[in-house]
């Protein structure tokens, strides 16, 4: 048990290094096409902003005004000034709750649109994209990393935006107020500028290596809770408590680093900007004194100031978001650029429904991607004609579910070629060739949802009736009318409420109902007993009647009815035949039939 938590711990270390490279904030400049709908919203919510800047910009000078008439103007002229703040107040009040909303909506639409953009992504890919990434690790990006791009979106990305024209204009105007005083606050800026810059790339690396590390925690909580049974009945409880504590408080460790950095940071900047407007005031205090100006002017400047000052801390606070959206950015990016091996033919090609033989397997090789050096199948031959049942045997490891893998295109076989109904299936689009099979797994998938709808995931837009023949030549009808509500009945995640033989005959049913030419066992009835499987083999038998039938035997009732077995080990083909010669020839075959279908 040691040894495995070892082993995970290894597995997460080397994914972590796996991303460890340094980005910067133009990461995000790849999300920019999701925006591109909505530019309406953008333009409307970048007007907005600009005029509330705006407003805030003109509150000094009306400050001015009143501090400087407050001894010589008119009570009329004094309260003009007030009336005018106060409408600018409500001015800048409507303005801002309006860009919030449009800002803040932006946000969410954009966030969901990426959401589905991954999900669409991922959804897709072949079986080899997944043995790169965790499940996990994908739904981390799916819902965290989006989490931070929606928090940049909402919030700061427009208060960027509103500071810098504070910035700007609080600048402009100072210099316009007093330019000696201005130059004395502009000598701050390095002083506040060089630790950004300096402390800024050891805070993008933290905050990409935070994001990888709960990655990398969502990954092993998700393993760990499919496997929840296993754990309990192994007694693994503690040592995979201790497996997640261990990677969190790795997370935990990163984000402290991370924090301690924009801590120091922030401390400098307020320490540098407090200690610069004290000196500001009072040399501008002296010129107040000295007659050089007016003690409105001098007002004005320090508002001013505050607003550079203000939009200076608020902008390295952003900064430090944004770094950490942009390593969010890179992760989705990654994503979203994704290659997947299996690639769609340029011109696709129709089907040959009436071709002679279904399958044709000539001289393939094939590899998993990730053992490249290990042959799964070598220089594999054989013909399929259509109507005919072809059973596949021979012991564990020996190639028989990666006919179907290689057949399903779910990998890029290395040599040879495949044809189904007369033509390579290189050559077909992804969803035309797969709509020719119906594929019935050793380990169904079973989605928490009802029986009714998870038997319609052979084909949706099946009626109720269709979905119950289906179930019934599965031998599936009777035990569903049995469950509490029929086949409304919600079967919980994974069918964890039925059998594995009913989820095995809900498998079954899907197939049936898909009706697709070709059908596809692996093991379909191993996990059913004795009166289910002569009900599910006869209804086999009539299903083969006009469909092309490949299964994986390990009974001895679908073996004998198969037109041809091919017996596999180490990837070839070592003999072929019916039940009968193969048995009169005796080899490997006459060795598992005794072990196998004899012993059952």
């Amino acid at each position: 048990m040691a040894d495995l938590k070892v082993s995970e711990q290894k597995a997460v270390s080397k994914n972590s290094r796996e991303r460890e490279k340094g980005r910067s904030i133009s990461s995000l400049s790849r999300l920019f096409s999701f925006f591109k709908p909505y530019k309406i919203n953008l333009m409307v919510a970048a007007s907005i902003l600009v005029v509330t800047a705006g407003i805030s910009l003109t509150f000094p000078i009306a400050i001015r005004r009143v501090v400087d008439g407050f001894y010589v103007g008119s009570p009329q002229l004094l309260d003009y000034y007030f009336s005018a703040a106060v409408g600018l107040a409500s001015l800048l009040a409507i303005g801002t709750a309006l860009r919030f909303y449009l800002v803040t909506r932006l946000g969410e639409r954009v966030v969901t649109d990426i959401r589905v953009a991954l999900f669409n992504k991922v959804i897709s890919m072949s079986p080899g994209f997944f043995e790169r990434l965790l499940t996990g690790e994908i739904l981390s990006r799916i819902t965290t990393d989006t989490t931070l791009i929606l928090s940049v979106v909402s919030s700061s990305v427009s208060l960027a935006l509103r500071n810098m024209l504070l910035l700007t204009g609080g600048l402009i105007f100072m210099f316009l107020t007093s330019v000696k005083l201005s130059l004395l606050v502009l000598l701050l800026v390095p002083v506040m500028i060089i630790p950004i810059l300096a402390m800024g790339r050891r805070l993008r690396r933290l905050s990409r290596e935070n994001q990888n590390k709960i990655a990398d925690s969502s990954g092993i909580a998700s393993e760990m809770l499919l496997a929840a049974s296993t754990i309990q009945a192994y007694n693994y409880t503690k040592w995979a408590r201790r497996s997640f504590n261990n990677i969190s408080e790795d997370s935990f460790k990163v984000a402290k680093k991370r924090i301690q950095v924009r801590s120091f940071m922030t401390a400098l900047i307020i320490f540098v900007v407090f200690v610069g407007i004290v000196v500001v005031l009072w040399i501008g205090a002296r010129d107040v004194k000295a007659g050089i100006i007016s003690p409105g002017y001098l007002v004005q400047f320090i508002i001013y100031s505050g607003f550079v000052a203000g939009a200076v801390a608020a902008l390295s606070e952003v900064f430090g978001e944004l770094q950490r959206a942009a390593g969010a950015a890179e992760r989705i990016a990654e994503i979203l650029n994704s290659e997947d091996p299996i690639q769609e033919p340029e011109n696709p090609e129709t089907l040959n429904l009436f071709a002679e033989r279904a399958i044709v397997f000539e001289h393939v090789i094939f590899c998993y991607p990730t053992r490249p050096a290990e042959i799964v199948l070598n220089d594999l031959s054989f013909n399929l004609e259509s109507g005919k049942t072809l059973a596949l045997v021979g012991p564990s490891g020996a190639g028989k579910s990666s006919i179907f893998l290689a057949l399903l295109r779910f990998y890029e076989f290395s040599d040879g070629i495949i044809k189904v109904k007369g033509k390579s299936i290189r050559d077909f689009r992804l969803s035309d060739l797969r709509d020719q099979f119906s594929l019935v797994p050793q380990e169904p998938a079973i989605f928490a949802n009802s029986v009714l709808e998870n038997i319609r995931f052979g084909r949706p837009e099946a009626s109720d009736q269709e979905v119950e023949i289906a179930a019934k030549k599965a031998a599936a009808h009777d035990f569903i009318e049995k469950l509490p509500q029929g086949y409304q009945t919600f079967v919980g995640e994974k069918g964890v409420l039925l059998s594995v033989g009913q989820k095995q005959r809900i498998a079954i049913a899907r197939a049936f109902l898909r009706e697709a030419p070709i059908l596809l066992l692996d093991e379909a009835t191993a996990s059913l007993d004795a009166e289910s499987e002569n009900a599910i083999q006869q209804a086999l038998e009539e299903l083969s009647q006009s469909r092309t039938v490949i299964v994986i035997a390990h009974r001895l009732a679908t073996v004998k009815r198969a037109d041809l077995i091919l017996v596999l080990n180490q990837g070839q083909i070592v003999s072929r035949g019916t039940h009968e010669e193969l048995l009169t020839q005796g080899g490997l075959y006459s060795r598992l039939a005794k072990l196998q279908f004899l012993g059952n």
